[in-house]
């Protein structure tokens, strides 16, 4: 046996009894209800946990079961998801949803989670651990960092090639009882989460396997994992109208395929526009500008390209021929938060 697996063999007894103690008080570590571990999962996709909390309670509160969400109205569906972003991730929620509950149930098995729309390696294994006490390692970024770590591993973190390895490596130390298969891939998520930590330091001296790590009895923690630098975003220039009359907003739907789609926005146009092009703009919708109020700038940054926005709130009059939508209040229109300056702005502005 290498030193890496010896390593690694010798980890489940203290990182188990670690996440015992220690692990924090998550409402879906409280289950073994498929539907309710694969909406957590889903959510923590991208996602930091404080920010989820939140959202797991109202989603679960307004779709208690997968045939709820099933049957639910796509609008409540992404009006409940507004602000958490990847929005592709809801609408696939709905798809399997629909599936388990035609099919009587959610498969037990890894091979049989994969089948579902929005479900990849890592949620089928979390979820086949978690609820059907499955030996299925579920690899996601904190687990890579810490093996990485433990085992002085300098792969790159990036490739295929390096996560399947790893995910061999968790394989064959996956405990065989059934309480601690459920928690296994939990404790490593654990220990990445908040011991040991991305962007910074480990913090060793409260780590229950530091004697174990072989990146710190090699000084190389704190280089590991080794990842390929990023490509640089592109940035593209909009321009955003928040167009307002007789006591309403304008709003439109983005096409149905692509970023942010079938989501509500606010009229907008490529480029910066200063006041005279942008009142060229609105003339082209068939509207007059009647008052400018306010000009807002904005930035938000997605995965792979950067919204840097100017925009302008504005009074104006007569009927558009662009087919927008006019409402007196956002409640039931899910507007993503990539338009969150606007959206408080465009808020503000229907309460005066």
């Amino acid at each position: 046996m290498n030193e890496n697996a010896v390593t690694l063999s010798r980890l489940p007894p203290p990182l188990l009894a670690w996440y015992r103690a220690s692990a924090r008080d998550l409402p879906w570590r409280k289950t073994r209800d498929p539907y309710r571990i694969w909406v957590s999962e889903i959510m923590l996709q991208q996602t930091r946990v404080a920010a989820v909390l939140g959202y797991y309670a109202r989603f679960l509160e307004a779709f208690p079961t997968v045939e709820a969400l099933a049957s639910a109205p796509e609008e409540h569906l992404m009006k409940l998801w507004e602000g958490l972003g990847y929005y592709s991730r809801a609408r696939n929620l709905q798809k399997a949803a629909r599936l388990v509950t035609e099919r009587g149930g959610f498969p037990d098995t890894y091979e049989g989670l994969l089948e579902l729309p929005g479900i990849g390696d890592y949620t089928a294994s979390a979820i086949a651990s978690a609820s059907f006490a499955r030996r299925e390692a579920a690899v996601d970024g904190n687990v890579l960092r810490v093996i990485t770590r433990l085992t002085d591993d300098h792969s790159d973190v990036a490739l295929p090639q390096t996560k399947k390895a790893i995910r061999s490596q968790v394989q064959e130390i996956f405990p065989e009882a059934g309480a601690d298969t459920r928690i296994f891939n939990q404790s490593l998520m654990e220990l990445g989460a908040v011991v040991c930590v991305p962007n910074g330091p480990p913090k060793c001296l409260l780590c229950p396997v530091r004697d174990l790590c072989l990146g710190r009895a090699r000084g190389t923690a704190e280089s590991l994992p080794v990842k390929a630098p990023k490509k640089s975003r592109r940035a593209e220039e909009k321009t955003v109208f928040l167009l307002l009359r007789r006591g309403q907003i304008a709003l439109r739907k983005r096409p149905a395929s692509g970023l942010l789609a079938g989501l509500w926005e606010f009229p907008n146009v490529e480029g910066t526009l200063d006041e005279a092009a942008a009142g060229a703009a609105v003339q082209a919708w068939g509207l007059e500008p009647r008052a400018w109020k306010h000009r807002l700038t904005a930035k938000h940054i997605f995965s792979h390209v950067e919204w840097h926005m100017t925009g302008y709130t504005l009074e104006v009059s007569g009927e558009d021929s662009a087919g927008f939508t006019w409402v007196d209040s956002l409640k039931h229109h899910a507007v993503p938060s990539a338009f969150a300056r606007y959206r408080e702005e465009a808020e503000h502005a229907l309460n005066e």
